[in-house]
């Protein structure tokens, strides 16, 4: 019997199998949980992004996979719907959605579009207060619900290359806040992971990604970086009753790299060129 034996619930926004939301996702399988999964909606009649997600969430046995736009009030509903129709009630939601266009995203922040933002925090931010928004609406949550979304360092300082995706996870971070305030009453939880770079889809669009790996190899405390596996360890517990006392929180998964306030004395060292 399995932390998640009898539970149930739905993750949002698998791409491939480097995504950290299937991280998380074989996690919570192998604890027993039966969960719904949506995909990014194809525009053609060929169903490359259903058929992608499909070949891996059908093998564990998925309860449903259904087409989602987070820009689309009636998609969430729709997704909503169907994990009511299927399960009767919500007791995880994972949220792993972000996106910003790629000329915003990395230039400077003083020179991105207006459009560009408004895309970039209405899909990266927003979203996570709509799916909320949409299962509170439709009381679709369970008395212990546990929701989790994904966050990184440059929505707290300033990492370089991260640029306008920074200022929407602070957003986001600031939504996490924000919605376990209110969810808490009827016993929901609202948490986020800030994890240290992996290589999904969408870190790879991020400028001076490979920079972002040898400063965490180089300046976190355990002189390595994450894996995506480390997240999604994490990322079940944060949805288990094992921290059924934690909410709005960001936790960071990150080999300590957030605590340094300065880089250690043997990066220094090296770049100096001294032992």
């Amino acid at each position: 019997m399995g932390l998640f034996t009898g539970k149930k619930g739905i993750v949002l926004g698998i791409a491939n199998d480097r995504s950290i939301a299937w991280a998380i996702t074989e996690h919570l399988h192998r604890e027993g949980a039966e969960i719904g999964f949506t995909h990014l909606p194809d525009t053609s009649d060929r169903p490359k992004n259903q058929n992608k997600v499909g070949k891996l969430v059908d093998p564990i046995g998925a309860k449903f996979l259904v087409p989602m736009d987070v820009c689309n009030d009636e998609h969430i509903a729709a997704v909503i719907e169907k994990a009511v129709e299927t399960f009767g009630k919500i007791d995880f939601i994972v949220h792993s959605i972000a996106f910003a266009p790629p000329a915003d995203l990395t230039g400077p922040t003083y020179a991105c579009s207006r459009d560009g933002f408004k895309t970039a925090m209405e899909i990266s931010a927003y979203s996570l207060l709509a799916v909320a928004g949409a299962a509170k609406k439709k009381d679709a949550l369970s008395a212990n619900a546990s929701l989790l979304t994904l966050s990184y360092f440059g929505g707290e300082e300033v990492i370089p290359g991260y640029n306008l995706m920074g200022i929407c996870k602070a957003a986001l971070e600031c939504c996490v806040k924000y919605l376990a305030s209110e969810l808490g009453p009827a016993g929901a939880r609202v948490n986020a992971i800030s994890a240290g770079p992996v290589r999904t889809i969408s870190a790879m669009g991020v400028g001076d990604f490979k920079q972002m790996l040898d400063l965490y190899d180089s300046v976190a405390p355990m002189r390595r970086n994450i894996t995506a596996d480390e997240v999604g360890k994490m990322g079940m517990v944060l949805l288990s009753d094992l921290s059924s006392g934690i909410t709005g929180e960001v936790v960071h998964v990150d080999c300590g790299f957030s605590i340094m306030g300065a880089p250690p004395a043997d990066f220094m060292n090296k770049a100096a060129g001294t032992s």
